[in-house]
């Protein structure tokens, strides 16, 4: 098998062995027993400028074709979200284009009735973020002004998404963070769009490890606080709400918020370290999934997520276990930089022509850890072309000194 010099903290080298590439068969038929969104990235074009503050330029075919690799293993997209660098060097023009491409793309799927997505909706192959990130939240106003700003950004984005078909996605928002003064100002918000939405919608509560910005969220620093204004809020609109995905990366808080969600309220995890006991569950309750890692291990999650559908549950379980390692690197802190780990692993497979991202994130990590995630995903059997992985990660060491 392929072999490679990788570098060790103590600045010396050593001969790593990949293993053989591990099979992960296709689903034939759609996943039952979890409902499951894979947050995708987005992959620029190499030509174009995708430096810092520079207008997002993606490569579309590469783009949506990774999002059809996602589909052809049953699972959803969770597009346009903060996988998709949204804040972080994806503008609204090239979001609400990909949205508009995504909900294109996603009928056509379901038009093609392919075995692992057949009798699926445009709204079950994916879901689509709407923010508020056109706006600059540095010259939102305060008070009543401001919330009347935020509200129609909101709107404008919803617009979008529900024109294209997917799923609405109401994701947290910088703007709102900043000029709240109370909790009533995010309850005003939320409750207006949820009586305004067509559809039931995902809310999505981001925890400030994902993005600083978002600190004190729901008017409160402290999380049992908060946690009961958003539960109130799903309480007095449940209708209206699909789930809600909570991105907190504490599974007893997990736990506990998904056994007082209302009848019918999806519990999504966005727990990208606790993921596989929150999806197997306790018995009585499971959590469904809308992860960014999903984007890294889909081939493992899907197999797994049949697993359950056939029953083997601790399968299942050890399946999404052997992926954890991989999962709590790619994520640790600075857990907003994941995505760079997540454009990696898609270039070293092959599904991009180049490690690149927008706004030139993929500096985000260190030469060292993107060489302990190369290991990590050969060590979860989730580089499926070992030698292809192999050269390109021989060449992208030679490029930052580390001889071969």
């Amino acid at each position: 098998m392929a072999s490679l010099l990788l570098p060790r903290d103590d600045g010396t080298t050593s001969t790593y062995r990949l293993a053989p590439a591990t099979r992960w068969d296709r689903p034939s038929a759609p996943i039952t027993s979890r409902r499951a969104y894979a947050a995708a990235h987005v992959i620029p074009r190499v030509t174009a400028d995708n430096t810092p503050g520079a207008p997002a330029t993606l490569d579309w075919d590469v783009t949506l074709a990774y999002r059809h690799e996602l589909w052809s293993y049953g699972l959803g997209v969770a597009d346009a979200m903060d996988t998709a660098q949204r804040g972080m060097g994806l503008d609204w023009a090239a979001t609400s284009e990909l949205i508009r491409r995504s909900g294109a793309e996603a009928a056509a799927e379901v038009a093609s009735g392919n075995g692992a997505t057949r009798g699926m909706s445009v709204r079950d192959l994916v879901a689509c973020g709407a923010g508020t990130d056109q706006l600059d939240t540095n010259s939102v106003a305060s008070g009543a002004s401001g919330i009347d700003a935020i509200l129609e950004a909101y709107r404008e984005q919803i617009a979008v998404v529900e024109a294209a078909g997917p799923k609405v996605i109401i994701m947290a928002s910088r703007a709102l963070a900043k000029i709240a003064s109370s909790v009533d100002d995010y309850v005003h918000v939320y409750s207006t769009l949820l009586r305004e939405t067509a559809e039931p919608v995902i809310l999505h509560w981001l925890g400030d490890m994902f993005d600083p910005a978002l600190a004190g969220y729901w008017g409160s620093n402290d999380v049992a606080e908060a946690t009961q204004t958003f539960l109130n809020l799903v309480k007095d609109n449940a209708a209206k709400v699909d789930g809600v995905k909570v991105s907190l990366l504490n599974a007893e808080h997990e736990v506990s918020l998904r056994a007082a969600l209302p009848d019918g309220v999806r519990l999504y995890t966005g727990d990208d370290f606790n993921y596989p006991e929150l999806i197997h569950g306790d018995g009585e309750r499971h959590s469904d999934a809308l992860l960014g890692i999903f984007a890294a291990i889909y081939p493992a999650a899907s197999v797994a997520l049949k697993k359950y559908d056939d029953g083997n549950a601790e399968e299942a379980l050890r399946i999404l276990e052997s992926t954890s390692d991989l999962g709590r690197h790619i994520f640790s802190a600075p857990t907003f930089y994941y995505k760079t780990g997540i454009a990696f692993m898609s270039w070293l497979n092959g599904l991009q022509p180049s490690f690149g991202m927008v706004g030139g994130l993929q500096s985000g990590r260190s030469l060292m850890h993107l060489a302990r995630t190369f290991e990590l995903a050969d060590k979860s059997g989730l580089l499926r072309d070992p030698d292809l992985a192999a050269a390109r990660m021989k060449t992208f060491l030679s490029l930052h000194g580390v001889s071969q």
